[in-house]
């Protein structure tokens, strides 16, 4: 009998706005090391986040094969083009620091994950991941992921569409979707009215989008009411903040 090779085990890193959570996870989306959070530490240079990334890598002892990392944010092809939350000075909406910007903006991390870690690295929009943890692969699909602000990806096929930045976008009263559905107004609003909220944005993206499925996920998913879960649509599913994490697995399926 020939050896069986064991199949990759990834490196899972999903990084929010509040917290940077990371897993061990087999070829089959299971993870094989219990999950790790640490509170998103602030500023965050590309430094630091690399080290976060290596320091998760030695405490799971699960001995990765490749490192998925999503992050929020525009990247292409592994290179942060511009990322909101870690230029600033100490947290979401607070003040930018320029050298932050000037840090990130254009910085190849998966190469510099590939040069600190020797593993073969991908580097995607967070809601990407998380995507490509919860599609069919078979129509036009969507996620919305609610957390510190609004993340998105658009699938058709199961292949990606070119990134979009729609938290940038204006929602109503000159807010930004970002702020508009984002946690600090969650938590100002109550769930009640924000999910009200939720619902008018997932009605103006339809007519945008046009999906044939939209999935919503992230942290905040969880606290849309359920009276208003009714009125969504039946091509709306709500999905687990997991698929952030276990996404990172088949997100090399997907990608590569």
């Amino acid at each position: 009998m020939g050896i069986q090779m064991r199949r990759p085990f990834t490196l899972s890193v999903d990084c929010g706005g509040g917290g940077i959570k990371a897993s061990v996870l087999d070829y089959r989306g299971t993870m094989v090391a219990p999950s790790l959070r640490v509170p998103t530490p602030y500023p965050l240079p590309p430094e630091l986040l690399i080290e976060i990334i290596q320091k998760f890598q030695t405490d799971l002892k699960a001995a990765p094969d490749r490192v998925t990392v999503g992050m929020p944010g525009m990247i292409r092809h592994g290179v942060v083009i511009s990322t909101p939350h870690y230029v600033c000075r100490s947290g979401p909406r607070t003040r930018v620091l320029p050298q932050m910007v000037t840090a990130w903006q254009n910085f190849d991390l998966a190469s510099a994950l590939e040069d600190q870690i020797a593993l073969p690295s991908l580097v995607l929009n967070d809601a990407e991941v998380a995507g490509a943890g919860v599609i069919s692969g078979s129509c036009m699909e969507m996620i919305i992921t609610l957390g510190t602000g609004l993340g998105n990806s658009i699938w058709d096929g199961g292949r990606l569409a070119p990134h979009m930045e729609l938290s940038h976008m204006v929602a109503r009263w000159g807010l930004l979707f970002d702020d508009y559905v984002g946690e600090p107004e969650r938590i100002r609003m109550g769930d009640a009215h924000w999910s009200r909220r939720v619902r008018r944005v997932v009605g103006v993206l339809r007519e945008a989008i046009m999906w044939d499925r939209l999935y919503l996920g992230g942290g905040n998913s969880a606290h849309i009411t359920e009276s208003v879960r009714k009125t969504l649509g039946d091509e709306v599913v709500i999905v687990p903040n997991d698929a952030g994490v276990r996404g990172g697995v088949r997100a090399w399926e997907l990608m590569t």
